[in-house]
């Protein structure tokens, strides 16, 4: 039997009240400035409820992640679980690469995780979106991050799943959704990711 990497620590946590607004911290998986999945952040953060206060998380600084910085985290790396730390949840959107997540965003989590027993995403409600010019919109890629979050015990957002098949009209570089169904559909989600959060930080232990 495998254990996740929270439950094999023992962290202790306790169950904390929580009332809206919820701070979301969101990641963009890409790193490329003309991204779609940018664009699919800026119209999620439009999209998203009043009770949802989202912000984004940089990685972009990040080194890679090696054990030999365990004994003595960068600042970098320091402030960057810092960040996390202090939301109530994290959203990522992410691109598609080689069937996989991007191994930038694969190196954020691996920092948010360590050192062993000090895991920010623990018990932090989580949900998982992204976009591709492809029409499998991102299915295998998410499906590799959900099991990555699933070791790191972050509790996920499980429907709807939300494969965003990206035209090049679809989105706007200022977030306006043009076509109405898909707005629909994105709005329908950051409700449903709301609603995950409540239920998540009503009943679930938080890190403290």
């Amino acid at each position: 039997m495998s254990l996740s990497a929270d439950a094999k620590e023992g962290t202790m946590a306790q169950i904390i009240e929580h009332e809206p607004p919820y701070t979301v911290g969101y990641f963009v998986g890409s790193l490329a400035k003309n991204s779609i999945n940018r664009r699919l952040s800026t119209a999620l953060v439009k999209l998203a409820p009043p009770e949802l206060q989202m912000s984004e998380i940089s990685f972009s600084d990040l080194p890679l992640y090696s054990w030999d910085y365990d004994e003595d985290y960068p600042q970098v790396a320091r402030d960057f679980k810092a960040s996390i730390a202090e939301k109530d949840a994290v959203l990522f959107i992410t691109p598609e690469y080689n069937r996989s997540i991007p191994g930038a965003l694969k190196n954020a989590i691996d920092w948010a995780s360590r050192p062993y027993g000090q895991n920010a995403f623990s018990r932090k409600p989580s949900a998982v979106i992204g976009a591709s010019a492809g029409a499998i919109g991102t299915a295998l890629a998410q499906q590799s991050l959900r099991a990555v979050l699933s070791f790191c015990n972050s509790p996920q957002l499980s429907a709807p799943e939300a494969y965003i098949h990206m035209t090049p009209d679809l989105i706007t570089d200022d977030g306006e959704v043009t076509n109405e169904s898909t707005e629909a559909f994105l709005r329908g989600y950051m409700d449903e990711f709301s609603a995950h959060i409540q239920r998540v930080l009503t009943v679930v232990p938080q890190q403290r």
